[in-house]
């Protein structure tokens, strides 16, 4: 395994700092987001490390020399849009981004797209894997042909009363990721495995390591506090921010070392890359940096390489 983070937290910088601080914090690895340029539309959305929209062969090597200069790999190129968006215009833009990440990731030779299955929040669960079975197989097969992995997070998307409850993205459950690899049984297709979703939604995030490791190709490490006197008063129809609250590695309810554990047993040796969502650091720069660090202490004996 390899530790790293995800660049969403540093959007301040360019790539080339942000590899300079992961190499100077003794990070092995970043996720490395690819949103289009321009305005974010949601909260640790929007930021562009690698501009994809007309990434050339000479560009791949330079942003590939930066990384290697600094000593750092980049685990995954991420985008997390919503392709099932209920705007087609909206889907169909994200599908075409989604494409030149995947071209990205050909020409700097990796072997990984971390995003979203996405979701219609206004259709039930059966409407929106009719559109998943419409879409998704093209895009699975576009990153077949280019050898490149889809890995999708397990994050519902769920924030709001209008967006209850099934959120803007399906792919959150064992059983749906199950439905989801049956009509798409590619290998290319799998799993950015974060098991704090799991914890507020009341699932074992350790069962499903071993019965998904073939699939999980990229784990974000991100921990999350359940507020148990919030959740006996609002209950778990509540929207999910009511009675959770994300958190670093070390500083909610998940145990890293059994965790970590879990998937060196069931044999996963991927990257293992920090998200940070959580504002106790403070919202500066230099206390999500601060964040990045405490995370990285508490897991820096447990991800070996």
């Amino acid at each position: 395994m390899k530790l790293g983070f995800v660049s969403a937290i540093l959007p301040e910088l360019r790539f080339s700092e942000v590899c300079e601080f992961a190499a100077g914090e003794g990070f092995e690895c970043i996720e490395v987001m690819c949103w289009p340029v321009g305005k974010a539309e949601r909260k640790f959305a929007g930021v562009t490390h690698i501009d994809v929209t007309q990434f050339s062969i000479a560009q791949a090597e330079d942003t590939l020399a930066t990384a290697v200069h600094h000593g750092v790999e980049i685990s995954a190129l991420g985008y997390y849009p919503n392709v099932l968006d209920a705007d087609s215009d909206v889907s169909s833009r994200a599908v075409r981004h989604l494409r030149k990440v995947i071209i990205a990731a050909r020409r700097l030779n990796i072997s990984t797209v971390t995003s979203f299955v996405g979701a219609d929040h206004r259709l039930s669960l059966e409407e929106n894997f009719r559109r998943f079975q419409r879409i998704w197989p093209g895009i699975v097969r576009y990153a077949e042909d280019q050898g490149i992995r889809i890995a999708i997070e397990n994050c519902p998307m769920l924030f709001t009363l209008d967006e209850w409850p099934s959120g803007k993205n399906i792919a959150y459950s064992p059983a749906n990721w199950r439905r989801m690899f049956e009509l798409i049984p590619s290998p290319q297709f799998g799993l950015n495995f974060d098991p704090s979703h799991l914890v507020w939604m009341q699932m074992d995030y350790l069962k499903p390591v071993r019965e998904f490791v073939e699939r999980i190709f990229h784990v974000h490490a991100k921990d999350v506090r359940i507020h148990r006197e919030r959740l006996d008063e609002v209950g778990i129809l509540a929207t999910p921010l009511q009675y959770h609250q994300p958190r670093i590695p070390g500083f909610g309810e998940i145990d890293w070392a059994r965790f970590i554990g879990t998937l060196l047993e069931a044999g996963y040796d991927g990257p293992v890359c920090i998200e940070v969502e959580d504002d106790t650091f403070g919202k500066s720069l230099s206390g999500r940096k601060r964040a990045l660090k405490t995370a990285r202490n508490v897991l820096r004996g447990l991800v070996t390489s």
